[in-house]
């Protein structure tokens, strides 16, 4: 049966893999990010999880106001990288877990949640911005990732509630699979930040803090929050947040923050949460950072 060992929540700011790529890990205004993901880069490194369930949102990349789905699961084999204006990132292609993926269709349907599925398309920063931070291709990736669109563009955007029943249901799909897996759920997005209008570049350190605290402490007060709140404590993207719930709702409620790091260089806030199921002993981390 599958296994779910923890759970990360993490920013995808495009400047992260853009960091990466350009080999900043030792310029001076890098060193606090990406130190902060070593510890995260380690334990991934230690339990070698075999899938990856991202909860992410596509950035008008895949999917377009047109035709914007609220929740989308991907059940290919493999997804390319998607062309952001600049060209694609030097990474491989990701590679899916259909067999996984297809077992949480049908279970989520079964479970009332009336999912899309998409095959074959482009993944942009929302996945692999962070995911290249921990868990790098060496030089390809080390397993199998399984995405989970959220949207958090186009209104009606999903409840902070329903996010985390999202996730509960994504829990019960991985663990009713009958192979002998195991599985890292993974929410990113946020935290403050504002790309537009009147308060472009707002944030919010305090909030953050409050935020990382109770994701890991009493999420339930995360889910009675509304859009509004969201937006005006974090700013417009900060409703980004709502995909952190997703993966705290896919966890037991013992399962143990181990890390967190927090960096805010610019106008996004950049973050990045540990969290270990409590059937799994805790890693020691020399360098852990936490702030």
């Amino acid at each position: 049966m599958a296994t779910i060992l923890g759970g990360i929540g993490t920013s995808h700011v495009p400047t992260i893999g853009g960091a990466y790529d350009r080999k900043k890990q030792n310029d001076p205004d890098w060193v606090p990010l990406f130190k902060g993901y070593e510890p995260v880069r380690d334990w991934l490194a230690l339990k070698k999880p075999d899938v990856l369930v991202f909860f992410y949102n596509d950035h008008a990349t895949t999917f377009f106001f047109d035709h914007y789905p609220t929740f989308a699961l991907g059940v290919s084999a493999e997804y390319p990288i998607a062309d952001e204006g600049l060209g694609p990132r030097p990474v491989p292609a990701l590679k899916g877990h259909a067999g996984l993926a297809r077992h949480m269709a049908d279970s989520l349907v079964n479970d009332e949640f009336d999912i899309s599925t998409f095959q074959d398309l482009p993944i942009d920063h929302g996945v692999h911005s962070p995911l290249t931070m921990f868990w790098p291709p060496a030089p390809d990736w080390p397993g199998k990732i399984v995405p989970i669109e959220i949207n958090v563009l186009q209104h009606p955007i999903p409840t902070p509630a329903r996010c985390w029943k999202l996730g509960q249901a994504v829990r019960r799909a991985v663990l009713s699979y009958r192979e002998d897996i195991k599985v890292v759920i993974v929410g990113t997005g946020g935290l403050s930040h504002q790309m537009n209008g009147e308060r472009a570049g707002f944030n919010n350190e305090k909030w953050d803090m409050k935020f990382l605290d109770l994701i890991a402490r009493a999420p339930k007060k995360l889910t009675a929050m509304r859009h509004a709140d969201y937006i005006r404590l974090g700013g417009t993207e900060g409703a980004e947040e709502i995909m952190w719930l997703a993966m705290r709702g896919a966890l037991s409620p013992g399962a143990k923050k181990i890390h967190q790091n927090y960096y805010l260089p610019m106008t996004t806030a950049m973050a990045v949460a540990l969290f270990e199921e409590r059937a799994a002993k805790p890693i020691r981390h020399p360098h852990r950072r936490k702030t």
